[in-house]
């Protein structure tokens, strides 16, 4: 009796057992006559009312119904038996692009969770891991995409562009970001399927850095790394970008860039009417800034191409006016930090032929949107040449054209001031290699501007160890700030370069800088690319001032920095 309510409770649970797998201890089987030899694939069914019944084996999974000619017993898959189920389709990839421990491997929970599942925050994940844990398989050549343009100048990486000096470049094809963990992330999403539809990319970094210098309250006016002694955020960009089709002929293409920075890099991108108030009013270490806000349209069948900007954009002329991933190193030279970085109006581009550009824009003024009260109309012409051996190239600007006179005007309730300078800037790249593995840039400006103040572009906040303090001292009559840069660069690794920076700068009356100097600086410094991702750039240098003491707040003659920074890309 006993056993028969096990067994009874046993089949009720389940619905139905294999016949060979019931045991009785004593009682007699309750199946009158049951055979004492029962086929594996025969199961039985358990009814109160109708007692042990047995039933047919389950359907065929891929038939889904009884086999003609199968013969019973015949295990699925042997002669006379039925077909073999169909593999059940894996959760998640089976192969891998990278070396996994075994609770990663792909199938496991780990591996489903972290690195395959479908979700945007596991893809967006595995980009990194792939990256940082390559499995060492030899990638696949790309071939190269098309291009009217001259070849490139060198490779990149390791170097981190691969054009002579001057944007935006008829011919030169698009640059791919489908790859990166934002927009692979996204990959199969209802958003992500409209940016590719739209070819539309969302991308970014962030880079840091620390450095350790002689100075101890302020490393200007060396620039960009100018808190001595600390780890910093230095910009953190989440960039929105279609970019215009300037290769093919056939058609119109259009394009934009929205290049939204926050950091302490903001300080020198700041313009005036652009949140400026955080930099000319309130004197913030970190800050916001939409540096890059233009549309482009591109127009295959004027000359060989004509480009028409208009809005916000990194001004052409200069080796280092470009963001953090796009510089040589991570520090800058003083020849940089005291001129333009962002224009604000009209540029037409017009590709002549693959060797000559010229360029026309029509601006507010230096650092400065038209709705400031500051804002000026100015001129700006540009012309670049490509040696036809493409070893060599000059790319020369008349950056600013009006009075270049220093704009005072009334402002957060006082009197604030502007720089209105007129320079004209070139650059000449020569490559000692037919690849680019080894190249040297020169950069020569002269700049003027009339009743300048000492300083520059004023603040309203009060003075601290970076900037404040109002409106410097009149400076009656021409000011003028000139110098040559020099970076030369050396391919030591499909991953690794070496820089060596040199430059002279003075400015003469101190309406840059705040110091009327002759200034040098000498720097060296290693950029390696541990993977597509993640870039490190370790580098020192000497900054020196002759006539006067213009480091650390005035209370040096000079400064070595020694630093580093890293940037990760998304």
């Amino acid at each position: 009796m006993m056993n028969a309510l096990i067994l009874g409770l046993a089949l009720s649970a389940s619905g139905q057992a294999p016949l060979d797998q019931i045991q009785t201890i004593s009682a007699q089987s309750p199946v009158s006559g049951a055979p004492t030899e029962v086929a594996s694939n025969v199961v039985g069914s358990f009814d109160a009312s109708l007692g042990y019944q047995p039933v047919p084996p389950p359907p065929n999974p891929v038939s889904q119904g009884p086999v003609p000619g199968a013969l019973p017993g015949s295990p699925p898959g042997t002669p006379g038996g039925p077909p073999a189920p169909s593999a059940a389709a894996p959760v998640c990839p089976s192969t891998s692009s990278s070396v996994r421990p075994d609770w990663l491997q792909p199938g496991t929970c780990g591996g489903c969770f972290w690195l395959d599942g479908d979700c945007w925050w596991a893809k967006f994940f595995k980009q990194y891991y792939d990256a940082f844990n390559p499995s060492g398989d030899a990638a696949s050549e790309e071939t190269p995409a098309q291009r009217r343009a001259l070849p490139e100048s060198w490779p990149s990486p390791p170097f981190p562009g691969h054009e002579f000096q001057g944007y935006p470049l008829v011919g030169v094809p698009v640059s791919p970001h489908s790859g990166d963990p934002l927009m692979a992330s996204l990959k199969g999403t209802w958003l992500g399927d409209w940016l590719n539809d739209n070819k539309i990319d969302i991308y970014g970094w962030v880079t840091g850095e620390y450095n350790y210098s002689t100075s101890e309250h302020s490393n200007q006016p060396a620039s960009y790394w100018i808190v001595p002694n600390r780890a910093e955020v230095d910009q953190f960009v989440l960039r929105f970008e279609r970019q215009a089709d300037m290769v093919q002929t056939d058609h119109w293409d259009w394009g934009f860039r929205f290049s939204s920075v926050y950091g302490i890099d903001y300080r020198y991108l700041t313009s005036g009417g652009w949140f400026s108030q955080q930099a000319l009013l309130e004197n913030q270490l970190y800050g916001y800034d939409p540096t890059e806000v233009y549309a482009d349209i591109y127009i295959p069948n004027v000359l060989d191409g004509m480009v028409f900007r208009i809005g916000r954009w990194i001004a052409c002329p200069d080796i280092e006016t470009q963001f953090s991933p796009d510089n040589y190193m991570g520090s800058h030279s003083l020849l940089f930090t005291y001129d333009t970085y962002t224009q604000t109006g009209i540029m037409l581009t017009f590709c002549v032929n693959e060797q000559w550009m010229f360029q026309v824009g029509f601006i507010a003024g230096t650092d400065m949107a038209p709705w400031y009260p500051g804002a000026t109309p100015c001129g700006f012409l540009g012309l670049r040449w490509v040696s036809k051996d493409n070893r060599d190239s000059l790319y020369t600007c008349l950056n600013e054209i009006d009075t270049a006179k220093f704009r005072t005007f009334e402002e957060y309730g006082e009197e604030m001031g502007h720089d209105n300078f007129n320079y004209i800037v070139s650059t000449w790249t020569h490559k000692f290699t037919n690849s680019g593995s080894i190249h040297t840039n020169t950069e020569a400006y002269y700049m003027w501007q009339f009743d300048a103040h000492v300083g520059g572009t004023s603040s309203a906040a009060p003075p601290d160890s970076f900037g404040g303090g109002g409106l410097g001292p009149l400076i009656p009559g021409v000011a003028a700030a000139y110098g040559v840069l020099n970076y030369t660069e050396f391919q030591l690794s499909k991953t690794a370069y070496l820089s060596v920076r040199n430059e002279l700068w003075e400015d003469q009356k101190g309406e840059r800088t705040g110091f009327a100097n002759l200034y040098s600086s000498h720097s060296i410094g290693i950029s390696y690319n541990i993977n597509p991702l993640w870039q490190v750039r370790p580098e020192f240098g000497y900054y020196r001032g002759y006539y006067q003491r213009a480091f650390d707040d005035g209370n040096a003659m000079g400064e070595w920095i020694v630093g580093l920074d890293t940037t990760l890309r998304f």
